[in-house]
């Protein structure tokens, strides 16, 4: 992590993510990016001076950007950082994605609010949720929990059957920096359950490929949806973060599809982080 790229709406949330991402990459010694975007009426570039003052709304909204940016500058800069900061005339998680690549940014920190409180809500559907679909770096998002600094425990879902070594050695990497430990679960819904013996044998097979790697622990939970598990995973137990693997352009697994998010009875508000396969 050496390069880290927070877009911000200057929400809560996206504070809250801000203050994270300034936490990382003091532990990471990493540049920070903050990217902000504003949609003008007319492109504002090629605007002169004088044609500004007709659209004084818009240019009291970028003058409150701009010092927003430099206070965020400012924080990062006392804690030492290489700090850049962005404003685009233009509201496009595309360009989001693309500024990322530009610059090189090896991860993304963001908030997102959503409609309504809601496990997984918060990103599904949201411009955070197509960074996600879109980005082939590790996205962070964080919601309206606060966020625990810190992490020092981190939930690792999958059904440890794909090849996901290289997503799954981003996340040691993370948590041997903030010395977390990782609970590597796997969430059996098939309708004969497995015995809790078989379906550790999965996550036992799989550490094997990382022999060096001691701070875990293994969990399996028999229920009929991964969402139901992991809910009940995360209320009996202190999670400051949820880990688990993206598709490239098919969106997030379809363990966690659009449909399964909407059935939502019980919620969470847990920061996310998604990793690309």
């Amino acid at each position: 992590m050496e390069n880290i790229l927070v877009p911000t709406d200057f929400s809560d949330n996206c504070n809250k993510a801000a203050k994270l991402a300034i936490d990382m990459a003091v532990i990471f010694n990493a540049e920070i990016h903050f990217l902000h975007q504003i949609k003008t009426p007319v492109d504002w570039v090629k605007l002169s001076k004088k044609n500004e003052e007709r659209f004084p709304e818009t240019k009291k909204e970028i003058g409150s950007a701009k010092t927003k940016l430099k206070e965020l500058e400012r924080k990062s800069e006392k804690n030492g950082l290489i700090c850049r900061t962005f404003l685009e005339y233009v509201s496009d998680e595309d360009k989001i994605v693309k500024h990322s690549e530009h610059f090189h940014h090896d991860f993304i920190i963001t908030g997102s609010k959503g409609t309504q409180a809601g496990f997984l809500n918060k990103i599904l559907g949201s411009t955070a949720q197509r960074i996600i679909r879109k980005s082939i770096v590790p996205v962070l998002v964080v919601k309206q929990a606060e966020v625990n600094f810190p992490i020092k425990n981190i939930v690792f879902v999958s059904d440890f059957l794909e090849d996901i070594r290289e997503a799954f050695s981003e996340v040691i990497l993370i948590a041997e920096k903030l010395g977390a430990h990782i609970h590597l679960l796997n969430i059996n819904t098939k309708s004969d359950f497995n015995s809790v013996e078989n379906g550790l044998k999965p996550i036992e097979t799989f550490v094997k490929q990382f022999p060096k790697f001691e701070n875990y622990s293994s969990h399996i939970y028999n229920e009929s949806t991964i969402i139901k598990g992991l809910e009940k995973f995360t209320e009996t137990n202190e999670i400051d973060l949820i880990a688990i693997c993206t598709h490239s352009r098919k969106g997030l697994l379809s363990i966690f599809s659009k449909s399964i998010a909407e059935n939502l009875t019980n919620h969470s508000n847990l920061p996310v982080m998604t990793i690309h396969l």
